[in-house]
């Protein structure tokens, strides 16, 4: 009886599920600030209303977009164990590199972790998912 070494393992499955539950969040907050009414932003703190009335340049809702859509087609091709995987988790890392350097430059000292928390986390999946097609399980 032969085993399959490249079986996934628990990890496997709960880093896939955690990274997709992760950029659906990121696509949420792309959907909101993207589709935010008057009225919504009205209701925010005055803190989100400043952030919600800035002017971001076209490219870099752009580069949001394709860093959150990316992701979450990344996770669904990871969950699937799909190389492709590993090229949309390069994307939506680059993406997300673009942007939150972009923020970085313009934001306070105060609200630094959230960007390099972001970053972090492309890395990472960007890092595993290359390792997964390494040892076999993404084909």
């Amino acid at each position: 009886m032969t085993t399959n070494s490249n079986k996934p393992s628990k990890a496997f499955w709960a880093i896939g599920i955690l990274a997709l539950l992760w950029n659906l969040m990121g696509v949420s907050a792309y959907l909101f600030q993207t589709l935010a009414t008057d009225e919504m932003i009205a209701s925010m703190p005055p803190e989100q209303q400043a952030e919600m009335m800035v002017e971001h340049p076209a490219w870099l809702t752009a580069v949001f977009a394709l860093a959150v859509f990316g992701g979450v087609l990344g996770c669904i091709f990871f969950l699937v164990k799909k190389k492709l995987s590993y090229y949309l988790f390069l994307l939506s890392g680059i993406c997300a590199t673009i942007q939150q350097v972009y923020i970085l430059m313009d934001i306070d000292l105060s609200m630094y972790v959230m960007p390099i928390l972001v970053i972090l986390v492309c890395l990472f999946l960007i890092w595993y998912s290359k390792k997964c097609i390494a040892d076999g399980i993404l084909k």
